[in-house]
C-alpha cells in the first residue's frame, strides 16, 4: 500500500477521533462492518450502537426526540377504451422502515381483486406483483400508509475530510457501491455535462461543502416546471433547456456525482408540501411521487439530498425505493392485452398527523 495513502488515512483517522466520530475507516482493516437488512439500508457499527450517529452534534439534543407522523395515500387508476383481456403489474410504492423512518401501517387495495405476491429486488426494494387474467375496463391500485419520520443531518465525518480523501477511502471498498458509480441510459456521464463548462466539485473542498453547494447550484440554475418533461425525456434535453422536474434534477445530480467519482443512488418517495407549523414556502414535488438523491459517504452512511428543494432529505421526506435511476424504482409498471388507448389518473396525498 502506498505510504502517501497511509499518511493520508492516518491524518483522516486522527481528525475523526478528535471529533469522537466512531466510523469504520477509523478502525483497523477488517471485513466490511455493514450488513444487509433486507430493505437496502446499510449502516455502520457506529449506527448500530448509536441510532442518532448521523445527526449533527449541535442539533442532536433538540432533534433526537422530534418526529413526525404522516398518512400517505397513493391511488393510480387506468381506464381502458376497450376492456383489457389480462394485465400484469409490479409495484414499488410501499415505504420501508429504516434508520430514518418507521412504517406503522400499510394497506394495498387492487381492483379487480386479485392475489398479491412480493419479493425483494437487487436493490433491496420491497416489490409487490399481481396478475389479472380476466377482462376488465379499469385497473385501480390504492396504497395507504402511516409512517413516522425523524430529522436527518449531514454526518460530522463529511465536515472533516476533503473530496479527494473521501474518494480515496471509498475506492478501497468499491464493490459495495460499484453499481452507483456506473452510467445508465438515463444517467450518462462525462460528455453530457460539457455544456455547463463548469468544474462542479473540487478535490480540495470539504466533502459536506461540495455536496451542499452542488445541491444549491442545481436548485438555483435549473427551472422547475411541472409537465415540462416525461419519464422518457433524455438528460441531454433537460440540460439544454435548463428545465425539468424532480426526476430530471435527481438524474442530473447523479450524473455529476458519478462523473466525479462519488457514489450516489436515485430515491423515490413522498414529500410534505406545506408545513402547518410555519409560514415557509411550499416544497416542490408533492403532487405526485417525489425524487431525490442519496450519496454514499465514508463510514457506510447514505445521506439524502433534495436538489429540487435545496435541502437535506429530512423528516418531511418519506423514502420508498432506491436504484440506479428512475427505471429501477418506478412506482407501477406492467403490461396488458387490449387496445392501446387508455387514460391514467394519479392522486397522491401526504397529510401530517403529528409532530
Amino acid at each position: 500500500m502506498p505510504m502517501n495513502y497511509l499518511k493520508m488515512r492516518s491524518s483522516v483517522t486522527s481528525r475523526l477521533r478528535q471529533n469522537n466520530e466512531i466510523l469504520y475507516l477509523a478502525t483497523k482493516w477488517s471485513p466490511d462492518p455493514e450488513w444487509y437488512r433486507g430493505n437496502n439500508e446499510f449502516l455502520s457499527h457506529s449506527a448500530k450502537c448509536r441510532p442518532d450517529s448521523c445527526l449533527n452534534r449541535a442539533s442532536k439534543s433538540a432533534a433526537i426526540h422530534r418526529f413526525m407522523i404522516f398518512r400517505i395515500t397513493h391511488k393510480t387508476v387506468y381506464r381502458y377504451k376497450t376492456p383489457a383481456s389480462e394485465s400484469y403489474g409490479e409495484l414499488r410504492n410501499c415505504p420501508q422502515s429504516n434508520h430514518a423512518q418507521t412504517v406503522r401501517k400499510r394497506r394495498l387495495q387492487i381492483e379487480p381483486k386479485t392475489p398479491l405476491r412480493h419479493y425483494y429486488d437487487f436493490f433491496g426494494n420491497y416489490v409487490e406483483f399481481f396478475s389479472i387474467p380476466k377482462r376488465h375496463e379499469t385497473l385501480s391500485v390504492h396504497s395507504t400508509a402511516e409512517v413516522e419520520t425523524t430529522p436527518q443531518f449531514m454526518p460530522d465525518a463529511a465536515q472533516t475530510i476533503t473530496v479527494a480523501e473521501a474518494r480515496q477511502i471509498l475506492q478501497t471498498r468499491q464493490l459495495n457501491h460499484y453499481v452507483y458509480l456506473r452510467p445508465t441510459s438515463m444517467v450518462p456521464l462525462h460528455q453530457i455535462l460539457q455544456p455547463f463548462k463548469r468544474d462542479f466539485i473540487k478535490s480540495s473542498q470539504p466533502l459536506d461543502q461540495a455536496l451542499l453547494q452542488l445541491n444549491q447550484w442545481i436548485y438555483k440554475n435549473m427551472k422547475y416546471q411541472s409537465g415540462s418533461t416525461t419519464v422518457s425525456t433524455p438528460l441531454e434535453t433537460v440540460i439544454r433547456k435548463r428545465t425539468g422536474v424532480c426526476q430530471d434534477f435527481a438524474h442530473l445530480m447523479l450524473s455529476i456525482l458519478r462523473t466525479y467519482g462519488i457514489p450516489a443512488r436515485y430515491v423515490s418517495g413522498y414529500i410534505e408540501a406545506y408545513d402547518p407549523e410555519t409560514a415557509d414556502p411550499a416544497l416542490v414535488g408533492a403532487t405526485a411521487s417525489h425524487a431525490w438523491v442519496e450519496v454514499y459517504l465514508p463510514g457506510g452512511h447514505w445521506v439524502g439530498l433534495d436538489p429540487t428543494n435545496n435541502q437535506i432529505a429530512g423528516e418531511r421526506h418519506v423514502r420508498v425505493a432506491v436504484g440506479r435511476d428512475y427505471r429501477d424504482v418506478s412506482p407501477l409498471r406492467g403490461t396488458y392485452k387490449g387496445a392501446s388507448d387508455q387514460k391514467l389518473q394519479v392522486i397522491v396525498s401526504v397529510t401530517r398527523k403529528r409532530s
